[in-house]
């Protein structure tokens, strides 16, 4: 499997930052009557290209005096942008789109960064919504808002191995629900319709939840012999194949799901540490060899990672 050389973007060094002061024009006849948000944009946008602070002033009837931080103002305007987009997006796209400069863009991207607000991905050099920026609207979001901050982290592992990734969540034990799943945009692809319910042991993803459940071999066997597998599959191999999952954080179903289709899954864990959902790839059969599963899988396992920073 190829692999893209890592490499770091750089960029110049910002500039001080420089203060304008400008003050309202109260003379002219309705001038108090027009809103102070339109006065700041109108200044704001004067000084478009330059890392300066703006002041505005309203001194009249309004006695106000605001300073307007031009970082803090494209800043926002990034993440408001990535937010809209919901898509990972490079330094110079970004910049474009938004209409700041490319070197200051940069450099608010790299704080950005540096304070886990957004996530820069080096084999792509693009920028998504940071673990940082979800812990701080997460007690004010929804659990579906929670996923849907997970899916572009979801769909740039889809389209950078080529396979379609989804998330999984147990329905007390007897069944898992797919609540989530990014195709790649290849030609050729797998498609997995939302709401779909499996065994609670089934697949890849029942593997990591079987990891966790206090039941002894006699309940986990009722329960194996249940499932109607694609492939045979005897139950020792199945409980080798949990313990595997255990010791290297990601479980592996080959074939036995559905004939022809291989299922990688790692787990996704609540504060307490309980598995609460799984990130699986699924793909072609022989798609990768074994370097590239492994590869595939220690990607899941550092993606389950992220999506539990994000989701708790």
């Amino acid at each position: 499997m190829k692999q893209a050389n890592l490499q770091k973007e750089t960029g110049p060094v910002p500039k001080p930052a420089r203060r304008s002061s400008v003050k309202a024009d109260t003379s002219a006849p309705g001038a108090l009557s027009a809103a102070p948000n339109q006065i700041i944009a109108a200044k704001v946008a004067a000084e478009a290209e330059a890392d300066v602070e703006v002041e505005v002033e309203a001194t009249a009837e309004t006695g106000t005096s605001i300073t307007m931080v031009k970082p803090v103002i494209n800043a926002l305007h990034i993440l408001r942008h990535l937010t809209k987009t919901n898509q990972p997006e490079r330094a110079v796209d970004i910049a474009r789109q938004i209409g700041i400069n490319q070197s200051t863009c940069f450099n608010i991207l790299r704080t950005l960064v540096a304070e886990d607000v957004l996530a820069f991905n080096p084999l792509s050099k693009t920028y998504t919504a940071g673990n940082g920026l979800a812990k701080l609207v997460g007690q004010f979001v929804t659990q579906g808002q929670r996923i849907d901050v997970a899916k572009p982290l979801m769909r740039e592992l889809a389209r950078r191995f080529a396979v379609t990734v989804t998330l999984w969540r147990p329905i007390g034990t007897e069944r898992i629900i797919l609540v989530n799943s990014e195709v790649s945009p290849t030609d050729l692809r797998i498609d997995m319709a939302e709401g779909q319910r499996l065994p609670y042991l089934m697949g890849a993803s029942g593997r990591i939840f079987a990891g966790q459940l206090d039941w002894d071999k006699n309940t986990m066997r009722q329960a194996f012999d249940k499932i109607r597998w694609s492939e045979p599959t005897n139950f020792d191999t199945y409980r080798n194949e949990i313990d595997k999952a255990r010791n290297c954080g990601y479980a592996i179903d080959d074939g036995t799901f559905a004939r022809g289709i291989m299922a990688i899954a790692a787990p996704v864990r609540d504060h307490s540490g309980a598995i609460v959902y799984t990130v699986s790839a699924v793909m072609f059969r022989n798609q990768y060899d074994a370097e590239g599963i492994a590869t595939l899988g220690r990607a899941l396992n550092e993606l389950g990672k992220k999506v539990s920073g994000m989701m708790f």
